[in-house]
């Protein structure tokens, strides 16, 4: 992504278009930059708006991962996987499971 687009994207904050949508969008975008704590604080956001947003869940876990916070991805690990299966959603919640098990694992030797 470019920074324009991440630009462009905060322009529509606090607008008539913000909301979850527009906070994943962005946190998508600077964890594409390599901004892993941005990207986590977008990604809440988005989660406020819609705490049943199963991709922002694994987006977010995703993001505390790369920036270090394996405690706190986990925990959005987990969380994400209850939202995605209480919707429905068993493909995300596989996918989270996963991320999950190899954020456990044990770093090899």
């Amino acid at each position: 992504m470019e920074p324009d687009f991440i630009a462009r994207l905060r322009t529509q904050l606090g607008g008539p278009r913000d909301g979850a949508l527009l906070r994943f969008s962005l946190g998508n975008a600077l964890l594409g930059q390599g901004d892993a704590a941005g990207a986590a604080v977008a990604l809440r956001e988005a989660i406020a708006f819609d705490p049943h947003y199963s991709a922002a869940w694994k987006l977010l876990g995703r993001a505390l991962a790369e920036g270090g916070d394996p405690a706190a991805a986990a925990d959005a690990f987990e969380r994400g996987i209850a939202v995605a299966r209480e919707r429905g959603d068993e493909q995300a919640a596989k996918e989270m499971g996963v991320f999950l098990r190899r954020l456990q694992k044990p770093a090899a030797s």
